[in-house]
């Protein structure tokens, strides 16, 4: 394994911090209810707080899933860079204004020679990073609820139930999404990530966790 070191480019960083921000404000307003609603609730009861727990649960979720992306590529010798595309953060901040979401922040790009495990490992270190953040999330939950923080429960469950959809959905086998490469390299690794992954969604999004 390539043990280069890890930088990233000044614009890269302008990039990831755009889409960080995109999404953020996105998020704030698809949980506020969407279009003149939640903007006039978010007006009401004061900008920061939606902004600040969108920026540290989806904003978070998207942005450390791309820069492991990022990571496990170029510790394979690849030359790797996020890049935002930017119709795309405008029209998830359009979509949340009409009361749903579509988020589609970037891409790594990455060049050089793989093999077909080389590729799925590269795939599957979103959802792995998004899996691992969904745990983080969920002490922050009970600590919230103990220290009586609507801020912290809010956070630690939204994060949670976030990272678990973001794995998920990720990991579905189709078009440019991270499952079709895994699947192409390992079945066995598909279904025992996916289906776990796909379960606990579910079951958070049942129980109406982090809504």
């Amino acid at each position: 394994m390539n043990t280069s070191r890890i930088s990233f480019s000044s614009k890269e960083l302008q990039d990831l911090a755009l889409a960080w921000i995109a999404l953020g404000v996105a998020f704030a307003i698809f949980f506020a209810g969407g279009g003149q609603r939640a903007v006039a609730g978010i007006l009401q009861g004061g900008v920061v707080a939606p902004i600040l727990l969108s920026l540290l649960t989806a904003g978070v979720g998207f942005l450390l899933h791309e820069i492991a992306h990022k990571v496990v590529a170029v510790r394979f010798g690849q030359v790797a860079e996020f890049r935002a595309d930017y119709g795309m953060l405008f029209l998830a901040v359009v979509s949340s204004l009409a009361g749903f979401i579509f988020a589609a922040p970037g891409a790594v790009y990455h060049r050089g020679r793989l093999t077909s495990r080389e590729h799925g490992l590269i795939a599957i270190a979103g959802p792995v990073t998004n899996a691992l953040l969904a745990v983080v999330f969920l002490p922050v939950f009970f600590v919230g609820v103990l220290v009586g923080s609507d801020f912290l429960a809010l956070a630690g469950s939204r994060g949670l139930t976030i990272n678990l959809f973001l794995a998920t959905f990720n990991m579905l086998p189709f078009g440019p999404l991270d499952g079709k490469t895994v699947l192409n390299w390992s079945k066995t690794v598909f279904a025992g990530f996916f289906v776990p992954s796909l379960l606990l969604t579910i079951g958070a999004f049942v129980v109406g966790f982090g809504f």
